[in-house]
């Protein structure tokens, strides 16, 4: 007799690696479309699946939880979780996981590319050409600003930040660096040192955020932080939008507080403040920090294996909520 299978929905396509795995164990479902579920109709399409495999875009808060009785597993297709009511879960029985690691070096590398192409100008002038209007080489056309031997401040020195400490080798840069813990790894092999969030901001040439979204980094970047920053300051900010307050953010841009930000990540993604993109001195991207094909190819892969290990009755290789296996 064959072993039924379990009922699997994934609310967005993802690459066949991870796609592939899930089918050898699981009846699967996917939402085709290359936008966000509607609500409604997450809703009705989970009402009998075994697991859920989702992005960070979707909310899995308590009512998408509870509409759906037979759920064992939400698979997030990310490294932060900020998306799903995890203690609702939780309360549930229901084991939530995620893919840790495995976008590091590819956000740690898009980081330094928004970090260039805001200090050297790089989307000016790609504009410009593209627009017909560059004329020649001139002495005072687009100048940007050096990176070597500045200072390189980190806020949130955990996989993430330290990659992207480490990558400055090369500039011999100053690092500073603020977190929850010590990393003497930064400070034996780079000289960090360890500072308030306020040291930092009034001494690093460039801020560079790397902390979870929680309810204490919501709009951490705030008015009073952006106004200690240097006035030749930039922003980088590849973790998460909401943790700076965008729209401070614009009239910090506009009335040039800082030099510029680079940005992959927004506060109300998709949508930007209004003002944002019509800016100069700001390097807008659409959230493409694990963008690689490797990358994505191994989310799916870590994101697979984790949902077909609860599944099975097995611990996952990236529990968020592990609490649910001591029940």
């Amino acid at each position: 007799m064959e072993t039924k299978k379990f009922r699997v929905f994934v609310t967005r396509r993802i690459p066949e690696e991870g796609l592939k795995l899930i089918k050898e164990k699981c009846e699967v479902e996917v939402y085709e479309k290359d936008d966000l579920i509607p609500r409604k109709e997450l809703m009705q399409r989970i009402r009998n699946v075994d697991g859920i495999l989702c992005m960070l875009s979707e909310e899995i808060d308590c009512e998408i939880i509870e509409s759906a009785p037979q759920l064992k597993v939400i698979s997030n297709y990310a490294v932060g979780f900020n998306n799903i009511d995890v203690s609702s879960a939780t309360r549930h029985g229901i084991v939530v996981t995620n893919t840790p690691g495995v976008l590091t070096d590819a956000t740690a590398d898009l980081t330094w590319a928004l970090l260039l192409a805001v200090a050297r100008r790089i989307g000016e002038g790609e504009r410009l050409v593209r627009s017909g209007k560059f004329k020649g080489w001139s002495p005072l056309m687009l100048l940007g600003q050096d990176i070597k031997q500045r200072t390189l401040g980190i806020v949130g020195a955990g996989r993430i930040g330290t990659a992207v400490a480490e990558r400055s080798r090369g500039w011999n840069m100053n690092i500073l660096y603020y977190s929850r813990h010590p990393n003497t790894y930064l400070e034996e092999k780079l000289q960090a040192r360890y500072v308030s969030l306020e040291t930092l901001l009034e001494e690093s040439d460039f801020v560079s955020l790397h902390v979870p979204l929680t309810i204490e980094t919501r709009h951490l970047i705030n008015e009073s932080a952006l106004k200690r920053m240097k006035s030749t300051a930039y922003l980088i900010n590849t973790a998460r939008g909401p943790i700076v307050d965008e729209k401070i953010l614009v009239k910090a841009l506009r009335e040039k507080w800082i030099a510029g930000a680079g940005l992959d990540v927004f506060e109300n993604e998709p949508q930007l403040t209004p003002g944002l993109a019509k800016l100069e001195n700001v390097m807008l991207t659409p959230h493409l920090g694990s963008a690689t094909v490797q990358t994505r190819n191994e989310m799916a892969r870590i994101a697979a294996l984790n949902l077909i290990s609860v599944l099975e009755g097995k611990k996952p290789p990236h529990p968020v909520n592990p609490e649910v296996f001591q029940k």
